[in-house]
């Protein structure tokens, strides 16, 4: 993957892949299969500036971390082959494990 770095809050991610069998068995259609809402921190911003201070935050989640997204947030790209996600920081709504 291209050498990419997300501004300020924003982090980049990769979903996981989408479940393509139901837990009774019954297999799903491409176009059946809900976007997974876990994923893989792939890269993180500097974090956000603190309005009152001014001083830079840190943002709560690192590279590799796995979270948990909201359904709708991000914006999706496409660098090299790969299909990310970037969203800020408040589209992350937990850390797996």
């Amino acid at each position: 993957m291209a050498n990419v770095t997300p501004l300020g809050d924003k982090i980049i991610i990769k979903r996981d892949e989408a479940e393509t069998k139901t837990a009774s068995g019954i297999y799903l259609p491409d176009s059946a299969a809900d976007k997974p809402q876990q994923a893989t921190v792939i890269a993180v911003g500097e974090g956000s500036v603190n309005e009152k201070t001014g001083k830079r935050v840190a943002p709560q989640v690192k590279k590799g971390d796995k979270i948990i997204i909201s359904k709708w947030g991000g914006t999706e790209v496409k660098i090299d082959a790969d299909e990310l996600l970037i969203v800020s920081e408040d589209d992350i709504l937990a850390v797996v494990g």
